[in-house]
């Protein structure tokens, strides 16, 4: 057999089990991050983690597969490794830029929502001007026989 055709099956088996432990630690992982972002929906957490699971495999599924092709024949072992070390770091590479490219996302929602959730009061305000002819409202300075 090539060594180049070697060189091609070790690529995709290494690219493709990269690819699906990592789209399952961050899908494990990441559901308290999105149900977190999500304020505590759960099924909609479940869902948007389903659909990015779902478009991180067509993505680099797609780009392993495009990658697939070797300039140059691979001569020896020596060839094959290097091939296959330089493969395998660009489909890593990839990885991690697709990673922090949605926790970046995802925590710019957070943050978002963590606003929103600040800017509101957690009461809502009461008596501020006090009911029309039942006093001067909570705010006034009680009586002095009280």
């Amino acid at each position: 057999m090539d060594l180049t055709v070697v060189a091609y099956v070790v690529y995709l088996l290494i690219s493709v089990a990269l690819t699906m432990w990592v789209a399952r630690t961050l899908s494990k992982n990441g559901r308290v991050f999105l149900a977190d972002v999500l304020q505590g929906n759960e099924k909609l957490a479940d869902a948007v983690n389903h659909l990015l699971v779902v478009g991180f495999y067509l993505v680099n599924l797609g780009f392993v597969a495009l990658y697939l092709k070797n300039a140059d024949a691979v001569a020896n072992a020596r060839g094959l490794f290097e091939a296959l070390s330089v493969k395998t770091g660009v489909v890593l590479l990839v990885l991690g830029v697709m990673h922090l490219g949605n926790v970046y996302v995802l925590n710019k929602i957070r943050r978002r929502g963590l606003m929103e959730r600040e800017q509101r009061p957690p009461v809502p305000p009461q008596g501020w001007t006090g009911p029309a002819g039942k006093g001067p409202g909570p705010w006034a300075t009680p009586a002095a026989g009280v």
